[in-house]
Order: C-alpha cells, then structure tokens, then sequence
C-alpha cells in the first residue's frame, strides 16, 4: 500500500538562506530576499509518496519487485540478499513550482530555484524519518532513474507504476522524455546496505555540482562485474 505524505513541515532559516546564497545585511538585496523567503514559507507543501516492496525475482542484469521489472546491472547487486525495498518520489511541490513560475525576474527566479531546492531536502528528510519510524531498515542507500546509464530515466514510467500512479496524488508528472515536474522532485528505490552506495561513486563526470561523494574508478569492476558477482555468489 502507497503511503502518502503530503503534510510535511518545511521551516526556512533565514541566516542559512542568506548565507548559501552570499546575500549580505548591508546588501541592497537582503529585504527583497526576506520577502521572497516570508512567499516561499507561506506557500510551500512538500510532499512525497513511497511504499514498502520486496523483491520477487531477479536475473543477472534485472531485478523485480512486485512483479515490475526493472533492467539495471547495479540495481540487481545492490539488491543482492536484500528482501524488502521502498520505492518513493519526493518533491519540493506544485505550490512552489507555481509561485516560481509567476516570477520575471532572473534574480528572483535563482532564489526561488534554491527554495524549491530546500524545500525538496527538508521533504527528504522527512521521509527518511518515516521510513526509519515505520520499518526499522537501518542504514539506507538510494538509486534513482537516470543518475547512472545503467539505469536510465526510461525507468521512470516502471517506477510511477509500481507506486499506483501515487505521483497523481502529490502532483508529480513525467515529460515525454521521462523528466518530473516540478524540477525540483526525486524518485528512486531507497533499500537497506551495509555498504552504504552513492550513484556519484560510479560517474565519472567532472566537475558536477550535485557531486555528493568523489568517483571511485575502481568500484565497478570489484563490486558489479559479472565474474566478480559470480564469483561472490
């Protein structure tokens, strides 16, 4: 069953706000920047959707959970000896999205980005905290639709299926190439590691502002090599 969260608080700090964006007191900026912050308070509703799936079947290069399908090498070693899953979306909300979306000016949209930005993190957040409350999983790693090519964005619509069309409910939609809208959203398959896994770790692109942990160019071939699984297995 889908688990809907769609009341989830999302409290701006100010300083922190004005801080990452390098917006100072004496700047002419900083009462516009607390105006747009004060909009962005009132208006925003984070929201997300996960639940709780176990994995049926899998082959080499393929895994399934709840009898849908998802092609992806990494995906499947990762998953190996794990038995329940949370697939889940998140995102910043169609409230901000909206708001943003009204706003002509290129300065005022940058901040209104970094709010959207926030307001997904603090939903993030949020549903980890209900994962670790409802199902006790431990440490948990994450896998997205897209972040690697061994799991393209292509899987987005298995995904969205898999939940029941619940991104209807938190006003998530795909583009024709398999984007969400709003921007600022996340879907993927959190599930419980000893050895916690970042997507980062396996792309090798430089210079990638959503960097979050450095390339390992080692990691693939001694941990997601087939020789290296079989010889595990």
């Amino acid at each position: 069953m889908v688990t809907i969260l769609d009341s989830l608080p999302f409290h701006i700090d100010f300083s922190e706000l004005a801080s990452s964006l390098r917006v100072r007191e004496s700047s002419a900026h900083y009462q516009q920047l607390q105006q747009i912050a004060q909009q962005a308070q009132a208006i925003a509703r984070p929201k997300a959707c996960c639940q709780l799936s176990f994995i049926d079947a899998a082959g080499e290069d393929w895994v399934s959970l709840d009898g849908t399908r998802f092609s992806s090498r990494i995906l499947r070693v990762n998953l190996k000896g794990v038995h329940r899953v949370f697939p889940y979306i998140v995102t910043c909300g169609v409230e901000l999205e909206e708001w943003s979306n009204t706003l002509d000016d290129f300065l005022l949209r940058f901040w209104a980005d970094h709010l959207k930005e926030m307001a997904l993190r603090a939903a993030t957040l949020e549903l980890n905290k209900f994962l670790q409350e409802r199902f006790q999983p431990g440490a948990l790693s994450s896998m997205n639709p897209g972040s690697l090519g061994d799991w393209p964005l292509a899987a987005q619509p298995a995904l969205f299926s898999l939940l029941d069309h619940a991104a209807d409910t938190i006003g998530v939609q795909l583009t024709s190439s398999y984007l969400m809208l709003p921007t600022k959203s996340v879907s993927g398959i959190y599930f419980p590691t000893e050895q916690h896994f970042v997507s980062c770790q396996l792309c090798p692109r430089e210079n990638c502002p959503s960097r979050r942990t450095p390339y390992d160019s080692t990691l693939y071939e001694s941990r997601y090599a087939v020789a290296q699984d079989q010889a595990s297995g």
